[in-house]
């Protein structure tokens, strides 16, 4: 029976990837005291797979497009936040990052010389301590052989429990305080005095209405929606939305007196309507520039995105599957859910063209040699080249007709099936090798590996908190980027349970995951040249 189901396995490696993903994510769900390996698992399947099968090889480019897969969907995701993190703190950020993981890579290298470690595990074991698909596969791709397969998988376990622990016993140690969560929508109907009759609310947006939106104004009896132009009399009811309560309370105080009920309880003129957006001609565009329908008067009250309620800004765009509240005229509901989609259906909807067309400049891009002097040639390759693509095009957002964009829920099935299949990948394939080392030297890995996640996150930690006095919210999101799984962030997300920790980690992700990529190949050409030579 044995015998049978290793010849199968080893003859089939569709049925080995997916059963590797399959028994990962079962196991990957395995909770105990409140640590578990999530998709990481999978690696460890696959590696118990082809030990178990020695003919088991998953070839061809199963593996490289699950990668490229998930380094697209976290470029497409993160790109605003990160270009927005390359000014102001997010260079402090960076630069803290930055100098923790160059200082762990040297003690990778010092350890591994000292303890006559190969190269290429001492490299797999710095990208498994970082829990880095992306310079795993640089590493590979440099090394030409399975060892940085070994090393990855022998450090990576501690890669993702190491982080957790530091920032439980660092969040003892600091104590941290956060003010309670805040609502970020607040609303409120306001009646106008004499101080301000007489006037325009183009007059007013610089005072008393800089950080709030009149969206609904009630006059003569009857709703409208404003207008710069519209002119204020004393006894008229305007309806405001803020994201602080603080900017609702001045503009009372300066316009009249709150006063509710007046606009929401009559909907004869102007009725509230809550539609899904899920055409792609309104998403990706700043509501400022967002086309209406032309005819009747509408105005967005309000857009639900998740979990969050947002006001409606001038320079927010629209999702697909976000929710949206319009204000229009009775008669014109069925209108309006035709103009936005209405459709549940487009939280999991993108356009396939666009994938298409970024997943070619991700190759392409890849492709182009980069000379360094005195080492030799390198390329941003599988490992870099989808992720500054992404990362641009989850920028720009859109252009012209193509969305680069995807809702959330897609992008979540489309990186996470793209990791899994690479990590399948990438452990059935190492399997029989990682079995020799682990018994050869699997325990002086395992130390080297330790050394090396503790001295990334000591230096951000410490260094952060006491020298740079980071914010402990943007501390642990730092330190989530640096080493990178997304369940440090989770972690993170629970031990400062701000928005915070999310920015930091969108703000250092991509850009340590590029040093950690062009590092691997520059110590990988500098091995091979210095054993060539």
């Amino acid at each position: 029976m044995l015998d049978f189901a290793r010849d199968i396995i080893g003859s089939q490696p569709i049925l080995t990837a997916f059963l590797a993903i399959g028994l990962g994510y079962l196991i990957g769900q395995i909770s105990i005291f409140g640590f578990s390996l999530g998709v990481g698992a999978v690696l460890f399947v696959g590696l118990a797979l082809g030990a178990f099968a020695p003919k088991a090889q998953i070839i061809g480019p199963i593996g490289l497009t699950g990668l490229i897969m998930f380094l697209y969907g976290i470029g497409i995701l993160y790109g605003r936040q990160f270009f927005e993190g390359m000014s102001g703190v997010g260079q402090r950020y960076n630069l803290l990052a930055l100098v923790a993981c160059l200082a762990s890579l040297l003690v990778a290298l010092g350890l591994g010389h000292l303890l006559n470690i190969k190269v290429g595990h001492t490299l797999g074991i710095y990208a498994g301590s970082m829990t880095s698909t992306a310079s795993l596969q640089a590493a590979l791709d440099v090394m030409k052989n399975k060892d940085p397969s070994i090393g990855y998988s022998i450090a990576y376990p501690f890669g993702v429990i190491g982080p957790i622990l530091c920032i439980y016993f660092m969040t003892r140690l600091v104590k941290p305080k956060f003010p309670a969560k805040a609502q970020r929508f607040h609303m409120a109907e306001i009646l106008i005095g004499q101080a301000y009759a007489g006037r325009t609310l183009h007059e007013l947006q610089s005072n008393p209405l800089t950080d709030v939106q009149v969206t609904m104004i009630r006059k003569d009896g009857h709703n409208i929606v404003p207008t710069p132009d519209t002119l204020l009399a004393a006894g008229d009811a305007v309806l405001l939305v803020s994201d602080s309560q603080d900017a609702i309370a001045a503009a009372a105080a300066h316009l009249g007196r709150l006063e509710p009920g007046r606009l929401a309880s009559d909907r004869a003129d102007l009725d509230y309507i809550r539609v899904f957006v899920g055409k792609a001609n309104v998403v990706g565009v700043p509501l400022a520039s967002l086309p209406m329908p032309a005819g009747y008067p509408t105005h967005l009250l309000h857009v639900r995105r998740y979990d969050a309620d947002l006001v409606p800004s001038p320079d927010l765009m629209l999702e697909f599957g976000d929710r949206v509240g319009v204000l229009t005229p009775p008669d014109r509901k069925e209108e309006i859910r035709r103009h936005f989609g209405d459709t549940v259906k487009a939280a999991a909807e993108f356009s396939y063209v666009s994938l298409g067309l970024g997943m070619v400049l991700v190759v392409l891009l890849g492709l182009i040699p980069i000379p360094i002097p005195g080492i030799g040639i390198v390329t941003l390759g599988i490992g870099g080249g989808p992720l500054i693509v992404a990362l641009i095009l989850g920028r720009l957002r859109r252009t012209g007709p193509l969305l680069w964009t995807m809702p959330l829920p897609a992008n979540i099935v489309l990186r996470n099936f793209g990791l899994a299949m690479f990590l399948a990948t990438v452990g059935v394939n190492a399997g029989q090798p990682f079995v020799r080392t682990v018994a050869e030297s699997g325990f002086t890995m395992l130390f080297i590996g330790v050394a090396v996640l503790l001295t990334t996150v000591s230096i951000v930690l410490l260094a952060g908190h006491y020298i740079f006095k980071i914010p402990y919210d943007d501390l642990v999101g730092v330190a989530s980027g640096a080493t990178g799984n997304p369940a440090i962030l989770v972690y993170s997300t629970k031990m400062a349970p701000t928005e915070r920790p999310d920015i930091g980690y969108a703000m250092i992700f991509p850009s340590m995951t590029l040093v950690k990529v062009i590092a691997a190949q520059i110590v990988g050409l500098l091995a091979t040249s210095g054993a060539g030579g």
